[in-house]
């Protein structure tokens, strides 16, 4: 598959997640086969006030990502048009916008999901970004806000520039609620000329083969499926699976180039709920990772036990 004039390898990707898609899960889903992977949501607006570094953060990578993405959200073209020639944007292969995020204090401000309900704005952005960059802009989107315009807004973005689209089929209403709608997201599939990765439920590897069969998609993109699990790429790529705590070790051994020791723990414990989800003594492992008071102390738990 081609995103502009960039080849990307495969057709899963590693969605965004706030609080979960940082450097050491991406490289560790980039191993196991993602293709493509994303940051955080990082705000256009924060890159610009950045004095402290805090949104850079965010912007850590490794050689282990394959394509490597960000994704921006803002409401403001001039914001987003600062960003993408930012310096810490330089290093990643894909810009992607963010129109999908059903947050509130995201949604308030006009950014997000919002952006499904002010098509002109919407485009504004876009065409911002594509102004000012060379690299691929895509966009991120549910399939409405209240009620469903998948594909009057998808062929807005495309109009605009976008060189893709990634459709969650669910509206800002149903937030994470019910089953995507599949067929909506084949209805964009069918509407537009550039490609459309699928998004929403996407849980095992057969999940992945519905989707891709019912919607005719070019790609999938993977958001919770992947939490806890990374070699849910590997299933669909044919990649060997690996060990479960070789995966959590290096996952914190990979953030620990980045990141001081009391910033891992506290953000790590996140993961390690869904590291334990479904695994055999996985809830009492979550409660004592949970009660841990260092790094040290968490790792010697996960290794001492039966993940």
């Amino acid at each position: 598959m081609k995103i502009k004039n960039l080849e990307i390898q495969g057709d899963v990707a590693l969605a965004p997640i706030a609080g979960f898609t940082d450097v050491g899960f991406r490289a560790i889903c980039a191993k196991q086969g993602a293709g493509i992977t994303y940051t955080e949501m990082a705000s256009a607006k924060g890159l610009y006030y950045d004095k402290s570094h805090k949104t850079q953060e965010l912007l850590n990578v490794t050689d282990d990502e394959k394509v490597k993405a960000v994704q921006l959200f803002g409401s403001e073209p001039f914001f987003m048009s600062y960003a993408v020639k930012h310096e810490a944007i330089q290093k990643f292969d894909l810009i992607d916008i963010n129109m999908g995020c059903p947050v509130p204090k995201i949604v308030n401000n006009g950014e997000g999901s919002a952006l499904l309900k002010n098509i002109p704005l919407a485009q504004d952005l876009v065409k911002a970004a594509k102004d000012n960059t060379e690299k691929p802009v895509t966009i991120k989107m549910r399939i409405g806000f209240e009620k469903i315009n998948a594909v009057e807004f998808a062929l807005a973005m495309e109009k605009a520039g976008a060189d893709a689209i990634t459709v969650h089929g669910r509206t800002r209403k149903e937030m994470y609620m019910g089953h995507s709608h599949w067929d909506v997201i084949k209805n964009v599939v069918d509407a537009v000329k550039i490609p459309v990765f699928a998004n929403g439920d996407v849980e095992t590897y057969q999940d992945f083969l519905d989707i891709k069969a019912q919607t005719g998609a070019q790609g999938v993109m993977i958001a919770r499926g992947a939490l806890g699990n990374p070699n849910i790429f590997a299933q669909i790529t044919g990649k060997e699976e690996r060990p479960l705590k070789e995966m959590i070790l290096e996952h914190i051994e990979i953030m620990r180039k980045f990141h001081n020791e009391h910033y891992i723990h506290a953000n790590f414990k996140a993961h390690m709920a869904y590291y334990c989800r479904g695994k055999r003594g996985g809830k009492e492992i979550k409660i004592k990772a949970f009660a841990t008071k260092t790094l040290d102390e968490l790792i010697q738990l996960i290794k001492d036990s039966e993940l």
